[in-house]
């Protein structure tokens, strides 16, 4: 299930919101100018291929295109027993920011993105059917835990796809990490 938790930058112990419903999600982050959907899950085997993501999501890949200017559509697909799983989730650790939007849709399973807003700390567990987009510039990481497992569509408006410009700030290292099946 979905979670958003927010902190003060200076206190990762004690959130000042917490919430799994959707919309409080969505109202939360949308008043950071984070964008929150869920849709719903599409028919799909369990190890879909990106042409299979893809298509199922066609219409409203299509949509945030129109929408956003997006350009470049891919799928990033992540396991327990990918050989370079401790290499990428370190790669996507610290905090960094991009000179475009993070767009990402979860088709399947759940990772960590944790934004730098202000002064506070918006961390959200995004799991299927979650589609968040970090405006550019915006300050996070995100970590997909030691046993990954997710399915994402990325969309980007540079076809080179993802680069981050890191910003040498430590704030990563003292908030919570993400491993599955995490309490409440």
């Amino acid at each position: 299930m979905s979670r958003l938790r927010i902190f003060s930058e200076s206190d990762s112990h004690v959130p000042l919101f917490a919430s799994r419903e959707a919309s409080a999600i969505a109202d939360q982050l949308g008043a950071a100018g984070v964008r929150f959907e869920q849709w719903p899950l599409r028919p799909l085997p369990e190890k879909p291929s990106p042409e299979q993501a893809i298509e199922a999501y066609a219409e409203d890949i299509q949509r945030l295109k129109d929408e956003g200017g997006y350009q470049a559509v891919d799928v990033v697909s992540l396991h327990p027993e990918h050989p370079d799983r401790e290499a990428l989730r370190k790669k996507f650790l610290n905090e960094h920011t991009h000179s475009e939007d993070e767009v990402r849709f979860f088709v399947a399973g759940s990772g960590l993105f944790t934004l730098h807003i202000g002064e506070k700390v918006f961390e959200v567990l995004c799991e299927a059917g979650d589609l968040i987009s970090v405006p550019h510039g915006t300050r996070h990481w995100f970590d997909m835990g030691p046993t990954p497992h997710f399915v994402a569509i990325r969309l980007f408006t540079n076809p080179a796809g993802w680069v981050a410009n890191f910003t040498g700030d430590d704030i990563a290292e003292r908030f919570p990490r993400f491993e599955l099946g995490q309490a409440a």
